[in-house]
């Protein structure tokens, strides 16, 4: 049954008429515009305990504390005023006076678009909250970039986003997916833009935040979302401000000792770069949302096995909706403009000179080509050798139509194109999709490809579809 999607209006009063519901607001950048959503439609003595803006930042240091990096706008900061407010909620109202309200605080802290409109606005936004008197709280919380061309649109956008959290965690908090779809009722999606969100707490015990993040993409959210070893959701943004950002793009279905040869050499390559600072690199796993989707819809337990392997190896993963690697290159150079690495097989650079690729842009390859290469770009190549009886093939032995000659020798000559030499032969006929078919089917001897704490987990936690031999015969 399709949800019933009220107005920012309705969703105000609801909550103002809920006389269990009552908390506090804390609005820091963009104006007291969610609050204001529940003063505007009246009852909300009911529901308003405090509603309050800290914009000096004295001020704000002397509620919330001195941030190490004097930045205000940050998940820091949110869970600061969150943790703050709440505290005061539950220190200044008697329990007793108050047995069957559940107490909350919504904050956020937002940097609207500037003058100059170079700086086009993103903020935080959170809250906590209980469902039931007796429960420990919960929490809710997200970063937004902002896509409108005024400080006035963005503030609004902000209010509706703000009531749409609010109402949501208190009427569709059974259904997290849903939830986080209603954030987006009554705003276009071109207005706003949520790269990263973070459930926890009781009432979310259920919810693994990795998947999580796949909705952002599923649902045009975002085109581009991280997870960092421990499975945590990461800001983009956090992670790769100004550094040397090192990707390797694949299936990872499963992760082969090919792929943890690929990272290792280029790795090593691209630390000895001059104007790279071992201290600054970044290594991402990518995964693409139209490989997920290789074989239909997306199988969620077959993203979770994938994840499950790669977060358990220590690797940061990106699952982003850039199918070509310029638009990939162009996502990173948001954050960075120090040197960046891709490492790709013979087979993906040879598509990387293939001018049907890039047919829907108007200055086709050399227009992809000068996005690639207006960043400090290299590219690090594994070779490919489909059976021992076939010669080892690299960079030089690809077959570059003449049109795109002369850009495929320009990059050669000037170092953007490295072939990884010191790689292991004994391996390169090692190919994800053939061991994931002997895993499936319960042959023997696939694991000699696989890291060993690969193939002990795919065994242990059957992963991948995994059938022991023993499990087949007796069936």
């Amino acid at each position: 049954m399709e949800r019933l999607v009220l107005s920012t209006a309705q969703k105000s009063l609801k909550v103002n008429l809920n006389e269990n519901i009552y908390g506090t607001f804390a609005e820091i950048g963009a104006g007291q515009e969610v609050v204001r959503n529940f003063f505007r439609v009246g009852a909300a003595s009911g529901t308003v305990a405090k509603a309050m803006s800290a914009y000096d930042k004295k001020f704000s240091d002397a509620i919330y504390g001195v941030e190490e990096d004097g930045r205000y706008v940050t998940e820091a900061r949110l869970r600061k005023m969150l943790d703050h407010e709440y505290g005061l909620m539950e220190e200044r109202l008697e329990r007793d006076l108050h047995p069957q309200r559940c107490y909350f605080t919504f904050a956020n802290t937002v940097a609207t678009i500037n003058f100059t409109r170079k700086f086009k606005g993103h903020g935080w936004m959170g809250i906590r909250f209980q469902l039931s008197a007796d429960q420990e709280p919960n929490d809710v919380l997200f970063h937004v970039r902002m896509k409108e061309e005024d400080a006035a649109l963005q503030q609004e956008t902000i209010g509706v986003m703000g009531v749409n959290l609010i109402y949501g965690v208190f009427n569709i908090r059974n259904n997290p997916e849903e939830l986080l779809k209603s954030l987006y009722d009554n705003i276009a999606r071109y207005k706003m833009e949520i790269d990263m969100i973070h459930f926890e707490g009781p009432e979310f015990a259920h919810v693994d935040n990795r998947l999580m993040s796949l909705r952002l993409l599923q649902y045009g959210m975002t085109d581009a979302v991280i997870f960092g070893p421990e499975g945590n959701n990461i800001l983009p943004a956090a992670l790769l401000y100004k550094k040397n950002i090192l990707t390797v793009r694949g299936s990872f279905r499963p992760v082969t000792k090919v792929n943890m040869d690929m990272i290792s050499k280029a790795r090593k390559s691209f630390m000895q770069e001059r104007k790279v600072s071992p201290d600054s690199v970044e290594v991402l796993f990518e995964i693409t949302l139209n490989n997920l989707k290789a074989e239909g819809e997306i199988d969620e337990q077959d993203f979770l096995d994938r994840a499950e392997i790669l977060c358990s190896l220590g690797q940061t993963v990106l699952i982003s909706n850039y199918q070509q690697y310029y638009k990939l290159v162009e996502y990173f150079s948001r954050y960075t403009e120090e040197r960046m690495g891709l490492i790709m097989g013979v087979s993906n650079l040879n598509e990387l000179f293939d001018g049907r690729y890039y047919r829907d842009l108007k200055g086709g390859i050399l227009e992809a080509f000068g996005i690639l290469y207006s960043t400090d770009l290299k590219l690090y190549v594994y070779p490919y050798q489909p059976n021992p009886n076939e010669p080892i093939q690299t960079s030089e032995s690809l077959n570059i139509h003449p049109r795109f000659k002369p850009l495929f020798d320009f990059l050669v000559f000037n170092r953007r194109i490295k072939d990884i030499d010191d790689y292991d032969p004994s391996i390169l006929q090692i190919f994800s999709r053939d061991i994931l078919k002997r895993i499936r089917k319960g042959e023997e001897g696939w694991e000699f490809a696989l890291p060993e704490m690969v193939g002990n987990m795919i065994k242990d936690k059957k992963l991948f579809g995994y059938l022991s031999k023993k499990k087949e015969l007796s069936q």
